[in-house]
């Protein structure tokens, strides 16, 4: 059956679709400026089912965040604090591997590490903090660092961004995540977060990455001050980038929570609009082969929904996630396995148990495999 638009002006985008031709800018704006989200969420749709049938997936993950201290002062940030802050902390390199095996007796196949620009911490400390976890959890995949966590250890090493990211490989990083994009519009960047590095070294540090064979996420904060122009820009950098390297596995969009910000004055957003950028991303980023509706930011229920908008993913089990919890999320910071298979299946989807690089986890009471 033919779908109705009410949206006609979708039509000619809906034809390259079912082609399989990429869209351009001008798609981008249209699909960004309608208010159509049924025809975006079937086209979108119909992208994710050509790559991914009916598969949702997840993996058992657990999030690491050993300081929130941070020398920039973004205004979209609520995470990062002062040395100074009676509030702020630094774990001890015990301090982080004990968190990193608390918790779960479920198998964990990733540690997501990610914190502030510290002043004091510096590459060492982090590579033994590397070192050490991979010591004592050898079968647990390492995603470690942002790209400007990244650059900004080059820096205060006084090192390449290359060399910096051979000694993390060395030292046990496995992949990097994706935060710290933002928006590549560095009239946004100036207002939102002028102290990080800028938008063309968030991809050169991400393409030094791809190239020494560390694959990583990729993601675009949204709902904030940026406009329609802006997102399409963010997205199109993205996918050139993966043109040229094919080093990113996953893009997640991240919605802004104003909360405990300077900047909260701005409306929270809505689950339209969180619909609306799983749907574009979809359907602009054809080479990037996943699209994770991270259930932490947009809630279990609109991630849930987001598996018929284009998402094929839907995170993890998490565990004290800070970040977005310290600017006012008001989600768990843990979901058990059972809860996310439950989310999946009463979305209609059949659930797909992971590991970071997207290869399929076997379970049983007393093993794990990967299906390389």
């Amino acid at each position: 059956m033919e779908p109705i638009f009410e949206d006609s002006s979708l039509l000619p985008i809906l034809d390259k679709v079912r082609q399989g031709r990429r869209l351009d800018a001008a798609d981008g704006l249209a699909l960004y400026r309608t208010s159509d989200l049924l025809a975006l969420g079937y086209m979108a749709n119909l992208v994710r089912e050509r790559l991914h049938g009916n598969v949702t997936y997840f993996n058992i993950n657990r999030h690491i965040n050993p300081t929130d201290v941070c020398v920039a002062s973004c205004r979209l940030c609520a995470f990062g604090k002062r040395v100074k802050d009676p509030r702020a902390y630094t774990m001890s390199l015990e301090q982080a591997w004990e968190v990193a095996g608390q918790g779960w007796s479920e198998a964990v196949t990733e540690f997501h590490v990610v914190g502030g620009l510290h002043p004091e911490l510096t590459l060492d400390w982090y590579c033994e903090l590397f070192r050490g976890l991979k010591e004592r959890y050898p079968s647990v995949h390492l995603k470690a660092l942002t790209m400007v966590e990244v650059a900004w250890l080059a820096r205060r090493s006084q090192l390449s961004v290359r060399e910096t990211l051979e000694r993390m490989k060395a030292a046990g990083v496995d992949s990097l995540p994706g935060g710290g994009a933002e928006i590549f519009s560095e009239r946004v960047r100036r207002i939102i977060c002028d102290h990080k590095i800028d938008g063309e070294q968030w991809l050169e540090t991400a393409r030094t990455a791809h190239q020494l064979g560390l694959h990583s996420n990729c993601t675009m904060l949204y709902g904030h001050i940026e406009t329609d122009e802006d997102r399409v820009d963010h997205l199109l950098k993205l996918r050139a980038l993966q043109d040229e390297t094919r080093g990113f596995l996953a893009f997640i969009p991240l919605a802004f929570h104003p909360a405990n910000t300077p900047l909260r004055h701005i409306p929270v957003t809505t689950g339209f609009a969180d619909l609306k950028n799983i749907a574009v991303s979809r359907l602009l980023l054809d080479n990037i082969p996943h699209i994770k509706a991270y259930w932490v930011m947009m809630t279990p229920r609109i991630a849930q929904v987001a598996q018929r908008f284009g998402a094929d993913d839907i995170d993890g089990t998490v565990v004290e996630e800070k970040i977005y919890h310290d600017a006012g999320a008001t989600t768990s910071q843990a979901l058990r396995r059972s809860e996310l298979l439950r989310l999946i299946r009463l979305a209609g989807r059949e659930p797909v148990e992971r590991d970071t690089l997207y290869r399929p986890v076997a379970r049983s009471e007393t093993t794990l495999t990967v299906l390389v």
